[in-house]
């Protein structure tokens, strides 16, 4: 399991550091001048190997995890990534996005977590489903579908309380957990869609929210064409890249690159398509030189170690 958490922190941060630089790129011009390897400064001016928010508040969520469940501390604890750079890459902050940034604000002036996420339609962007992958790691023996959505929830909403963020991190949430089964990629994408099928069932939410996902849960996603698949930071939006792009590749590095050269919200895109990826693939899938050339490999090292002992 341990490797598992590993190459899923790796796999996130690394995808995020391979778009950093490149953030809002067009396709087109990503097209001409495509991403092939770590790069630096650019859009950000940092150095390469930099990973931003969305790998920082991954691995807060981590953290907090390594303690249990307890979306107050978790709340805190992205709180002091906002004010000190608590997991930030340089232990700065670079980019935050405003929904995260106004939520965790109402924590700082003493709301309680539970009660602190946006849930106006407007704020539907990817600020929650960047972050829910060491969830997946914590819920892997949950068998209760309806804990999993609770959970999933609680943590979506700290920042992105709206319906459609929650249940963009819930599929996300339920494919990698089939891919922790051993299934492979297709395979866990259907089970993922019959899980969903069901657990719908005998729900009454609105059934405009739930048809904005048909494109993944009545159809396959990947088989659109790439022009059809667009790679804003709307939460819908990443969660379709970030799937499309897991499934039209054969590795790891495949699949990270193919998400950062999509352009727009790169990092983002990238990052949770190598969450998936690095669970699939494995730590050893991932190319070396970019472990190796990453921000804070030892420590990430160490947070999936500590979260690995501390959810057996």
């Amino acid at each position: 399991m341990e490797n598992k958490i590993e190459s899923g922190l790796f796999g996130v941060a690394i995808g995020d550091a391979l778009g950093v630089p490149v953030e809002f790129k067009s396709r087109e011009y990503l097209k001409i001048n495509p991403v092939i390897d770590m790069m630096g400064f650019m859009c950000w001016h940092q150095p390469p190997g930099t990973f931003s928010d969305d790998s920082s508040l991954a691995f807060c969520t981590a953290e907090s995890l390594c303690k249990g469940f307890d979306i107050e501390d978790m709340g805190i604890t992205f709180v002091k990534w906002m004010q000190e750079g608590y997991w930030g890459a340089h232990n700065k902050v670079f980019d935050i996005g405003g929904t995260t940034k106004h939520s965790l604000a109402r924590i700082v002036r003493g709301d309680l977590a539970k009660d602190s996420g946006n849930f106006f339609e407007e704020d539907n962007g990817n600020g929650s489903l960047m972050r829910i992958l060491p969830l997946v790691f914590y819920l892997q023996k949950e068998k209760d579908i309806e804990v999993v959505y609770k959970s999933v929830k609680a943590i979506s909403s700290i920042t992105h309380a709206h319906f459609r963020s929650v249940f963009a991190c819930f599929i996300y949430v339920v494919v990698c957990l089939e891919i922790l089964k051993g299934k492979n990629k297709a395979d866990s994408y259907k089970e993922m869609q019959n899980i969903l099928s069901k657990f719908l069932k005998d729900k009454e939410y609105n059934p405009k929210e739930i048809q904005l996902f048909d494109r993944i849960l009545q159809n396959n996603i990947s088989e659109y064409p790439e022009n059809k698949i667009e790679s804003s930071g709307y939460v819908l939006h990443s969660l379709e890249a970030s799937l499309w792009c897991f499934l039209h590749s054969d590795s790891y590095e495949e699949t990270v690159l193919k998400a950062v050269n999509l352009g727009g919200d790169t990092d983002t895109t990238a990052a949770i398509a190598g969450g998936l990826a690095g669970i699939y693939y494995g730590i050893e899938n991932i190319p070396q030189k970019w472990i190796e050339g990453l921000a804070r490999a030892n420590d990430i090292k160490d947070l999936a170690e500590r979260l690995s002992k501390n959810i057996k």
